[in-house]
């Protein structure tokens, strides 16, 4: 391990590469008017879309927790050859793809890839600064973020490209992340499992035998519940506001703003995580994300400056907790075990993801605005589930 390579910021290089990867995670949504023009599909296809993406994380990440993949090999190449990987399906599907028969199987590809992205780079930051792993993995998922809300900003600037033009710009992107990761490699502060041999089938699963991990996990799972539905729902929620009307060009920079906005809210979460500890500021943001939900439904007569108030304040407030719930579970396991451990609980809030995005597009046309009060359970669980961490930090 060189000087000259440490002293580059290896948490810069990570939340970079980790915002160029992650937007491959979207680039489908940003099309989703166009797609379903001219493949004369529905909203709820968008969703099945969606879920697709979800579905082929959901299963890369099992595959990773189970077998003990991401304790064995170094994380930095995992990373660099699942953002290669997924720039090609990516590209593939902005090629090829000519309606969901074809598109959706790409989109499962996609999200198999960021399967090695997403968590891998959650290890990745802990091997190198485990000593302010809350702060540094609110930058890296404020980049998590931006790299979700990145296509409908490259929309918004690309208005005279084609939705396959504009796609193209993610997988560019996730090749340079590749390229960054490999050149930077691992951290020296978490040890690998040594031979060849991988973790004992289920061994993750002990990780929740511990209290601190296993609350941490069930409030991400509340979390979970609601964050990518709303990120799915935001062009509808920018509609249903009176904002912009349906399949204005104003739509995908208003989302771009309202998804974007979490960026800013993960950075100030991880400098106030610093002062009052990852589950008072997790708890407080689940909080007032709960409250963002629960009054949506009234707000359609308030005005346009105070709906959009309110989808930005819901924007920065649904994702602010998300890091936090990653240090805390990191913190309670084992070294060797932390690849795995946050693979397993990742999965499964990504399988949470797939009911509340399913029924969040399928029962839009008919809740309008009420849609909101489908993913309120989520935060409120998570709030509660919490509490023994919160109550303890502020005793």
């Amino acid at each position: 391990m060189t000087t000259a390579r440490i002293t580059r910021s290896p948490v810069a290089v990570i939340v970079v590469a980790q915002l160029f990867g992650t937007s491959l995670w979207f680039s489908a949504n940003s099309a989703a008017d166009d797609l379903i023009r001219q493949w004369h599909i529905s909203s709820a296809d968008i969703g099945t879309l969606t879920n697709a993406v979800q579905f082929g994380f959901i299963l890369g990440t099992t595959v990773f927790a189970l077998s003990g993949l991401a304790d064995r090999f170094a994380a930095s190449r995992i990373f660099a050859l699942s953002a290669l990987l997924g720039a090609l399906a990516n590209g593939a599907f902005a090629l090829f793809s000519h309606g969901l028969a074809s598109g959706v199987p790409l989109r499962f590809a996609v999200g198999l890839c960021l399967a090695g992205i997403y968590p891998l780079g959650m290890k990745l930051v802990v091997s190198w600064v485990p000593e302010r792993a809350g702060s540094a993995l609110a930058s890296l998922v404020g980049m998590l973020t931006l790299g979700t809300a990145l296509p409908h900003g490259v929309r918004l600037l690309g208005s005279g490209f084609s939705w396959r033009a504009t796609m193209a710009v993610s997988s560019l992107l996730a090749l340079a992340a590749a390229l960054m990761i490999l050149t930077l490699g691992d951290g020296p502060f978490l040890k690998r499992r040594g031979g060849t041999r991988s973790p004992a089938p289920g061994q993750v699963f002990k990780a929740f035998g511990n209290p601190v991990f296993r609350a941490s996990a069930l409030a991400y799972f509340g979390h979970m519940w609601e964050l990518y539905a709303m990120w799915t729902l935001v062009p509808a929620l920018v509609v249903l506001s009176g904002l912009a009307a349906p399949h204005a060009h104003a739509v995908s920079g208003l989302t771009f703003a309202v998804i974007g906005i979490g960026a800013a809210s993960c950075m100030a979460g991880g400098l106030a995580s610093r002062r009052l500890g990852s589950a008072r500021v997790a708890a407080a943001a689940l909080a007032l994300s709960a409250l963002c939900c629960a009054i949506y439904p009234f707000s359609a007569g308030w005005g346009a400056p105070a709906s959009a108030a309110l989808l930005l304040l819901w924007g920065a407030a649904v994702v602010a907790d998300s890091p936090h719930f990653s240090a805390l579970s990191a913190a309670a396991c084992a070294p060797e075990l932390v690849g795995s451990a946050l693979a397993l609980q990742n999965a499964i809030g990504f399988a949470l993801t797939m009911v509340s995005i399913q029924l969040g597009t399928t029962w839009l046309a008919s809740l309008g605005p009420q849609v909101a009060w489908l993913l309120l359970p989520g935060p409120l669980l998570g709030l509660a589930v919490l509490s023994p961490l919160w109550r303890r930090a502020s005793a």
